[in-house]
């Protein structure tokens, strides 16, 4: 295992960070972001920006208050917020080698006949592991502490309070599993669900109860021109839980003629993240990404495609049999 280096938050390890102080984040928003995201309405990634993925948030957790649904963080959303307000979102975590622990495997190569040669597609850096665990950004991270703060054990650094307030999985949760939903903040605490929903339109996936509640939902991306989002009715069929990727080239339009198959080796950083939730469209499923800054704002090969943390908290609301609708 890589040893732990005492690393600095500054523009020499992490080029697109200025080597200056970014400016903060905007506490309003970052204070509802960070409690939306605990109320199980993802605003993507926290970083105190007034997004298109925090409009979708807000416009579900309007939607199951009874709210207007403005999009907003107007003066009635606002206020439906105070019942949750008793623990800050910002938060001073001090770092302990379990948090930083890597191994840290450097930058991802881009091509997958050369990330199948690695022994895992972990986190670059401890930085990376840091923001994911947190819901939020490198840049973010700088902002709220320092360019000039050590990523060490007993360091005490400023983040988005996203830790859940219970911890008691199953019993029969595998160890593995369980620390990925530890490194992620993924609480054992997630409400059952009895049918998702894939909304083309609004670009997100909800989740609804038996009594047909909306009780969670995340920004999605899903399908593009060449591989359009499957419309129609489907079910989930599994759970793989840090799953390796089988590259095909066949099933991706725009991969290299020379390309071929490959397996790739699990991790946070491979394809599908840390969960792929099968659907009974051969081929086709719900995941995770190493690019949780892109979900809404880029492309995939027809699945759909959630942050790492928003996957594994569905993956825990869902079962085998789960009706999963897709619609435009």
């Amino acid at each position: 295992m890589r040893s732990m280096p005492l690393l600095v938050l500054s523009a020499a390890l992490f080029p697109a960070i200025a080597s200056a102080q970014p400016a903060p984040p905007d506490q309003r928003v970052m204070g509802a972001q960070v409690l939306l995201d605990r109320l199980g309405f993802g605003p993507g990634v926290i970083d105190g920006a007034s997004g298109m993925s925090f409009a979708k948030a807000l416009r579900g957790w309007q939607q199951t208050k009874g709210l207007p649904v403005t999009g907003r963080l107007d003066d009635a959303t606002v206020k439906s917020f105070e019942p949750y307000r008793a623990m800050p979102t910002v938060i001073d975590v001090r770092l302990t080698p379990d948090i930083l622990e890597g191994p840290f495997v450097g930058p991802i190569p881009a091509k997958e006949s050369d990330q199948a040669k690695m022994a895992s597609l972990g986190y670059s850096d401890a930085m990376e592991k840091l923001a994911e665990r947190y819901h939020t950004t490198p840049a973010t991270l700088v902002a709220l502490n320092s360019p000039q703060t050590k990523l060490a054990p007993g360091v005490v650094i400023k983040v988005p309070n996203v830790i859940p307030p219970a911890w008691n999985f199953p019993a029969d949760l595998k160890p593995a599993w369980r620390k990925t939903l530890w490194t992620l903040n993924v609480g054992a605490e997630q409400p059952d669900v009895a049918k998702v929903v894939v909304d083309k339109s609004d670009g997100v996936l909800r989740a609804f109860d038996g009594a047909g509640k909306l009780v969670a939902q995340f920004p999605a991306t899903m399908g593009s021109r060449h591989d359009p989002l499957p419309i129609g009715q489907w079910k989930i069929q599994g759970r793989s839980y840090n799953p390796p990727f089988h590259y095909n080239p066949k099933l991706f339009w725009d991969a290299d003629s020379k390309d071929r198959k490959a397996l790739l080796p699990p991790g946070p950083n491979g394809p599908v993240g840390v969960v792929w939730i099968d659907l009974d469209k051969k081929h086709y499923g719900i995941h995770g990404t190493p690019n949780p800054e892109k979900i809404g704002r880029t492309e995939s090969h027809g699945c759909i495609r959630l942050t790492n943390w928003d996957a594994a908290r569905l993956a825990m609301m869902v079962k085998p049999g789960t009706p999963a609708v897709f619609q435009p």
